[in-house]
């Protein structure tokens, strides 16, 4: 039976993501930071008779020390993992610190997948590895000498600067892990709870073009294309968009920056680079 664990699955594309592998018999693990949603997203999956076991995971990702705490509920639970789904991610308008003192764009939409991805690498070994990222990650700029964006802070392109560390991450990731096949995408934009977690003017122009934005099940198709699908069994550190493997841009096709992007992110998680060691 494959095993997929899937992040920020209580909403959007992620929920509808979780509803269809369920449907396909899929054993998931439900992953949200608040739960009553996981348990009515797990109640959901359930309900669409695939008939396979679902398990719930509450988890706030903006934390490191609770990525560790997953990880190691989740390693409790299974010997193999065939896929990991790192789908959870928010946009913020201002600037704000975790209490581990990261900046909290960076903290949920790039070190939280780099690190739960290294903490389950040896279950994954095999299996396969579909991070969300966005087209947004064009407008992004990566400074590795400021990650946390202490120098100056746009919401937006923040976000975007995140999620071209989502690329940049599944290229190396694709390198380092040859055992395993690492793929991201973008969904489109969707009609989902993303950018409505705070901000007015963009949870207001959000809700103004709401009826013209994609359903999160379209959203959704590329995640569940890549994680299950035998036609991307076959492909890894690419970016996909609609099902086809596009280019992404030129700055995330930089080896270099990925490198440097991902030795910076392992010595600020606190792992040995190369390794899935704590």
């Amino acid at each position: 039976m494959t095993v997929v664990l899937l992040t920020g699955a209580t909403r959007g594309i992620g929920r509808a993501a979780a509803i269809e592998m369920a449907r396909r018999g899929v054993e998931l693990g439900i992953v949200g930071r608040d739960a009553e949603r996981v348990k009515a997203a797990a109640h959901d999956a359930m309900e669409t008779g695939g008939g396979a076991p679902v398990h719930e995971y509450v988890a706030d990702l903006t934390l490191m020390a609770e990525v560790r705490r997953l990880a190691g509920e989740v390693r409790g639970r299974h010997e193999h993992i065939d896929v990991l789904a790192n789908n959870a991610g928010a946009v913020f308008s201002t600037r704000r610190e975790t209490s581990e003192g990261f900046e909290e764009t960076f903290a949920l939409n790039h070190l939280a997948p780099f690190l739960l991805t290294e903490l389950l690498r040896d279950r994954l070994v095999g299996g396969r590895v579909v991070t969300t990222s966005s087209d947004a990650h064009k407008g992004g700029l990566l400074d590795l000498d400021d990650l946390q964006s202490i120098r100056s802070f746009s919401g937006m392109r923040v976000y975007g600067t995140s999620k071209l560390c989502n690329v940049l991450f599944t290229r190396e990731l694709a390198r380092r892990a040859p055992e395993l096949r690492a793929n991201c995408f973008h969904p489109g934009v969707v009609r989902s709870g993303w950018g409505k977690n705070d901000g007015h003017v963009l949870k207001t122009g959000l809700t103004i073009v709401g009826p013209l934005l994609r359903t999160p099940e379209r959203g959704a198709r590329s995640l569940v294309w890549l994680a299950l699908s035998n036609a991307a069994a076959g492909i890894t550190g690419e970016y996909v968009f609609d099902e086809t493997v596009r280019q992404p841009s030129a700055q995330a096709q930089d080896e270099a920056l990925a490198r440097g992007l991902w030795e910076r992110s392992a010595a600020l998680a606190g792992i040995a680079t190369g390794t899935g060691a704590a």
